[in-house]
């Protein structure tokens, strides 16, 4: 048994707005099903293709109080082609974000609804990713959230180290998933969080089961009306796991 990262998932005042800004900066498509959700993936995507994973944007009233412990890199193949997309970005609504990165060669920007994101300069390890190079996990243990992460989706586990960890679906395609080392705790509920999925064949009870044997845990939360599952990580992060498809 396994799951496999399909979406991420965000939060928003304006979820058809801010649809329409990742759209256009990521060049995909927009669905939607129905009022207060609004879906994104690549034009012509044919699910569960593992070369994209997808976004989910649901609207909810909650402000935004503190920096997503979740956030996307993008990639770029030229310094020039970094420079454009920033300049694109900010004239689609995108501001300069500073997080405390200093003197670093990527941009750090904030969407419309204030959620932060990177555009990295040019790294040979992120030309074939597409869009997204990368959705990045702040965390305290990035050993252990890769030990966990790696058991939990059938992702290939590439590097582990005490301040980073990466991993990326073992068909070695699509954005990669890391977990990057901050001195910062987890504080109020993501905005941001992670969607995984068993496979078609797989069963939900069962998966819930296997990942609470492995770490996860119950994040408090009344599920009595959604046929899918909250779970948290074993540093807290809430995550989805969705019925098999």
């Amino acid at each position: 048994m396994a799951t496999r990262l399909v979406q991420i998932n965000m939060k928003a005042h304006d979820d058809t707005a801010l649809g329409r800004f990742w759209a256009e900066t990521l060049g995909w498509g927009v669905d939607s099903e129905g009022p207060g959700v609004t879906n994104l993936e690549p034009v012509g995507f044919s699910y569960p293709d593992p070369t994209a994973v997808c976004i989910d944007i649901i609207a909810r009233p909650e402000p935004k109080t503190v920096k997503n412990r979740v956030h996307l890199d993008l990639a770029t193949t030229s310094a020039a082609h970094q420079a454009e997309l920033v300049a694109r970005l900010k004239e689609l609504g995108a501001t300069l974000a500073d997080v405390g990165q200093g003197d670093v060669p990527w941009t750090v920007l904030a969407d419309p609804e204030g959620n932060e994101f990177c555009v990295l300069e040019p790294r040979p390890i992120y030309q074939d990713t597409g869009p997204i190079a990368a959705v990045v996990v702040d965390c305290a243990d990035p050993r252990g959230m890769a030990q966990f992460w790696g058991r939990a989706m059938d992702w290939t586990v590439h590097e582990v180290a005490d301040d980073h960890a990466t991993m990326r679906s073992a068909k070695g395609v699509g954005p990669y998933l890391e977990f990057v080392r901050t001195p910062d705790t987890k504080s109020v509920w993501n905005r941001v969080h992670l969607d995984v999925a068993p496979y078609r064949d797989g069963d939900l009870a069962a998966e819930e089961a296997r990942l609470r044997a492995m770490g996860a845990t119950d994040p408090g939360i009344d599920q009595s009306a959604i046929s899918w599952t909250v779970l948290a990580d074993p540093e807290g992060n809430e995550f989805c796991l969705l019925t098999p498809r």
